[in-house]
């Protein structure tokens, strides 16, 4: 029988198996806009890429521990996490090591399980966390089922380009695979529409088709989030876009869509 979460966290696993869809940079600010509301949040890096721990301002020098530890099971997401330049907000950095997971727990029975009982261990810890957000690798490996496993729901960055639905089927098919045989609980929290370009036809026609195909069977979120130049310039200096230039279109995407996905876990709390 699966082992229930704490009932005072929310985990949301942000994936898609497509990269490049701004799935990182969501991780990164939606969990800065959380905190600036007032939620308590651990962003968990499990993409080996580490972008979400470089984002946020930790040098690769600094993470002697990581999501790797924890995953091989020498370190609790506790001892993991540090503290970011955002109130409120730690991150549990990743490091190229979890490359090497999947070989390394592939025989073990609760191989699925790992990072779930990583969080179920953090209710004893002082200062839990309200949000735990997952940024998952771009595909569907161990990694990933690790993350939906652990959540309660799954996030679906979706760029506003050509081939945004290639794959979307995909992705669905393994999130009810994974309700169906390892986590019930599991839902899909809603699409958000990423990098939108006002100035592009395409976009538009994109974000009509995806509200369109979607949107009879899967939430789509009201906010998009536009493609913004200072989205792209914060994480090379290490800050989320909201520290970044608060005032900018993107820093305002971002908390509009906190607030959204505060009134759709209210919905999903209460089915």
């Amino acid at each position: 029988m699966l082992q229930p979460l704490p009932g005072n966290v929310r985990v949301i696993a942000l994936a898609n198996q497509k990269g490049g869809v701004g799935k990182t940079t969501t991780a990164i600010n939606l969990g800065t806009a959380l905190a600036a509301i007032g939620e308590t949040v651990l962003i968990v890096d499990l993409d080996p890429q580490g972008n979400a721990s470089t984002g946020l301002g930790v040098d690769r020098k600094e993470r002697t521990r990581s999501t790797y530890d924890v995953m091989v099971g020498e370190a609790t997401l506790s001892e993991v996490a540090v503290p970011t330049a955002v109130p409120r907000l730690m991150v549990a950095p990743s490091t190229m090591d979890l490359l090497g997971v999947e070989l390394e727990i592939a025989g073990e029975s609760d191989r699925n399980y790992r990072l779930r009982k990583a969080i179920i261990d953090m209710k004893d810890a002082p200062g839990p966390p309200t949000y735990v957000l997952v940024d998952c690798p771009p595909s569907l490996n161990l990694l990933t089922i690790n993350a939906m496993v652990a959540a309660h729901s799954v996030l679906v960055p979706l760029q506003c380009e050509f081939f945004a639905l290639e794959g979307l089927t995909q992705l669905i098919n393994t999130v009810e695979q994974v309700q169906k045989v390892l986590n019930q609980g599991l839902a899909i929290h809603g699409i958000v529409l990423t990098m939108y370009d006002a100035r592009n036809n395409l976009s538009a026609q994109v974000a009509s088709d995806v509200r369109s195909v979607m949107g009879k069977t899967t939430y789509v979120y009201e906010t998009i989030i536009p493609r913004n130049v200072r989205i792209s310039e914060a994480p090379s200096h290490g800050k989320p876009v909201l520290l970044y230039d608060f005032k900018s279109t993107g820093s305002q995407a971002y908390l509009r869509l906190a607030s959204e996905i505060i009134q759709r876990e209210k919905h999903l709390r209460a089915a």
